[in-house]
């Protein structure tokens, strides 16, 4: 199938899940999470509440049929902002916002209480099939060019905050500030972290607090567009970033770059995790990788796969990745997708941040605000 809009992206995607129930013996698919139904609407949002799992809206497919699952209260919304471009894809199933049950009763009536493959299943007998699941992870070339626009905007966010951070900003401010950005953009603040100075060196997951941010400071991005989630890490400094600060940065792109040199088509990722932790101890921290995950593969969740120790997936082309290596006080992450070629293609880069080549990759280094 020749995929050029959004309408045949979803058409490509229905029979891949139709695939799923004749591969299955499963009547229907039943996909409740925000991951899910953005991948199969072609970037559509069924959140309301940006921390949950799950969202306003359902997607049942059967093998002859496709309904969007909402209430009064969201459908006109969606039709309107959400699914324009596929309305002949899915046929909406209202049900009043008083009365789930009637959904349910849908749901049981059409699929017969036959076997519902979900995403968000009670047994393993129902979950989705693995073959469903790496086609969501590997992008499409619609995916890619909307994951490129999250990308971007993701990383103007970044710059336009840490070049107007003060020092005596909060970490709240320095968060509020982002997440400020990010919306400007039309991006969903997944996540925001922030530290300053003092609890830099302390924490791998700073939530911001009361505290003011002083010499230098940390932002960690994770935006989402399109149901894509774009993952990014700055620091800003203001004056010279002292002499053992500027030792640490340097280190972690070195381990970084380890890493990313091991990311080629058909590497397993846990091959990429053994590279991570060599060039943790070639930099005199044996015990720095057990202290933060090292990240993985990226796209409509944060990672879709976490690298460990024994994680054997492989990478594939057209797979998106978020390495984020760390040590007290220093950290790097971008999002990149691995093309057909081995090459890296940068998604968060900025070309108005300052960057070092390191092995032929430009890598941000810390603002220093003179």
């Amino acid at each position: 199938m020749v995929i050029l809009s959004r309408q045949s992206e979803v058409e490509y995607k229905l029979v891949l899940m139709r695939q799923s129930l004749e591969e299955t013996g499963a009547i229907a698919i039943y996909l409740k999470g925000t991951d899910w139904f953005s991948w199969a609407t072609a970037g559509a949002s069924n959140t309301v509440l940006l921390t949950a799992e799950a969202g306003v809206a359902e997607i049942l497919v059967t093998s002859n049929h496709a309904w969007i699952l909402t209430d009064k209260i969201e459908a006109q919304r969606l039709l309107n902002e959400e699914l324009n471009g596929i309305e002949k894809c899915y046929e909406l199933q209202i049900n009043p916002w008083a009365d789930s049950k009637k959904r349910d009763l849908f749901i049981k009536e059409i699929t017969s209480s036959g076997k519902i493959l979900s995403d968000r299943s009670l047994s393993s007998d129902s979950s989705l099939p693995m073959s469903l699941i790496h086609h969501k992870r590997i992008l499409l070339p619609t995916e890619l060019d909307r994951y490129r626009q999250v990308g971007q905007l993701a990383s103007e966010a970044m710059t336009e905050v840490l070049t107007q951070a003060q020092p005596n900003w909060t970490e709240y401010q320095l968060a509020g500030g982002g997440a400020n950005a990010l919306w400007k953009r039309g991006l969903h603040p997944a996540l925001t972290l922030a530290a300053g100075a003092r609890r830099l060196p302390l924490y791998r997951h700073p939530t911001p607090t009361t505290e003011a941010i002083g010499q230098i400071a940390m932002l960690v991005f994770c935006a989402r567009g399109f149901g894509l989630i774009a993952s990014l890490t700055r620091f800003v400094c203001f004056g010279s970033l002292p002499n053992e600060q500027r030792e640490l940065h340097r280190q972690v792109r070195e381990i970084e770059a380890a890493g990313l040199n091991q990311c080629q088509i058909g590497t397993p990722l846990d091959r990429v995790y053994a590279a991570l932790k060599h060039a943790y101890e070639q930099q005199g921290y044996p015990r720095a990788i057990y202290e933060h995950h090292q990240g993985g593969t990226a796209g409509y969740l944060a990672r879709e796969i976490v690298a460990t120790p024994t994680t054997s997936d492989r990478l594939t082309a057209s797979l998106a990745i978020a390495w984020n290596p760390s040590l007290p006080g220093a950290k790097i992450e971008d999002t990149f997708v691995l093309h057909s070629d081995d090459s890296l293609e940068n998604l968060t880069y900025d070309s108005d941040w300052d960057h070092i080549d390191v092995d032929g990759r430009l890598r941000p280094v810390p603002l220093e605000i003179l």
